[in-house]
């Protein structure tokens, strides 16, 4: 086990609880296993052992989240998408392909929503000539979670969203029987709701979409 991980193991052993656990894989639809803390608990734990343990450079930075990745109980997935955030202001153009790898393993709606708010998102703020290709990619892939990433990684640009790369994303998926692509789309669609509700409106007025995505999408809109 690398040094680096070694401490943030004993804490997260130290801090384990089965009953917690068991629930927590019962959540995750027996996908995991867990040590078993709160979710405070162990964000204490992993913003206590980063502060402590200070920066990585990008190479070991890298070589420590996959092997958090390949860990097997859950909190250590979680950890991996906090250091990768904790480092934000030395991500580099090589990040992205980091940020990939753990989208397309061990994924789960879990893991993929927070590498896309805590990773991705700030990944293509700062290179935004990647978004496109990268994106688009992600959005024609047959993967189903980087289906979702293509919708969600704008999830909190809020006015600085791309509407036509949205709305060109959304259709494209939008007759998708995947639950958790349905899902994204109401999603994303709700959240920029916040910012201009009449766009939304309009656009699920003049799309097709899914009931559970339109549902989702207007949710917050009071007539």
């Amino acid at each position: 086990m690398h040094a680096y991980i070694k401490p943030l193991s004993k804490a997260f052993e130290k801090a384990a609880d089965p009953i917690v656990a068991e629930g927590q894989k019962a959540y995750m639809k027996n996908h995991f296993p867990f040590f078993g803390m709160k979710t405070e608990i162990r964000r204490g734990i992993t913003s206590a052992h980063f502060k402590t343990q200070g920066l990585l450079d990008e190479n070991s930075l890298y070589t420590v989240i996959y092997e958090l990745w390949s860990l097997p109980q859950r909190e250590f997935q979680y950890a991996a998408v906090e250091l990768l955030h904790f480092h934000r202001k030395i991500f580099s153009r090589e990040t992205i392909g980091c940020i990939e790898y753990c989208l397309t393993n061990k994924s789960w709606w879990d893991t993929v929503d927070a590498l896309n708010t805590l990773g991705a998102g700030i990944y293509f703020e700062k290179f935004p000539d990647r978004i496109k290709t990268i994106t688009g990619r992600w959005n024609r892939s047959n993967d189903i979670w980087l289906n979702r990433s293509s919708l969600l990684f704008q999830l909190k640009y809020k006015s600085g969203t791309d509407l036509e790369l949205l709305s060109k994303y959304i259709v494209r998926l939008s007759t998708s029987k995947e639950f958790f692509i349905r899902k994204a789309i109401g999603w994303v669609l709700r959240e920029y709701a916040k910012t201009d509700p009449q766009w939304v409106q309009k656009f699920v007025i003049e799309n097709q979409l899914s009931p559970l995505s339109k549902k989702e999408a207007l949710k917050n809109i009071i007539d």
